[in-house]
């Protein structure tokens, strides 16, 4: 999985995060959406065929359980940190907010495609060991 660091400008009055979808995001983006989290609940908890993902949270502490035919991983993402993560295909992957109010984007290379998701862990083990 590959990491990223955005740039950050401050001021007094206040601070400005920019994102290039040609330049800071590592695919062309197709589609975004928000997750807004509670302490201590999950999301996720799915993989998909095609889709790749990049996570970048804009508010409060996350923590990024995923796994891949490289491995299991754990990713702690916090906004504060100005660091995105890049989901590939066939990444299996569960976030675990660990503050309240916790706002994650997410860019997606692909339209929403349902047959695209893969939703049974025993599943997923599977397809990723062929």
């Amino acid at each position: 999985m590959n990491e990223f660091t955005f740039k950050k400008f401050t001021k007094k009055s206040g601070s400005l995060i920019p994102f290039s979808l040609s330049k800071d995001v590592p695919f062309r983006t197709k589609r975004i959406f928000l997750i807004y989290g509670k302490k201590n609940f999950s999301r996720g908890d799915h993989a998909h065929y095609k889709c790749k993902q990049f996570l970048t949270p804009i508010f409060g502490k996350m923590k990024v359980e995923y796994e891949n035919k490289s491995g299991k991983f754990v990713k702690n993402l916090d906004y504060k940190d100005k660091k995105g993560l890049l989901l590939n295909t066939k990444t299996w992957c569960k976030i675990k907010f660990k503050t309240n109010k916790c706002i994650l984007m997410v860019f997606c290379d692909r339209e929403y495609e349902f047959k695209d998701y893969i939703e049974n862990y025993k599943n997923f083990k599977k397809i990723i060991k062929k």
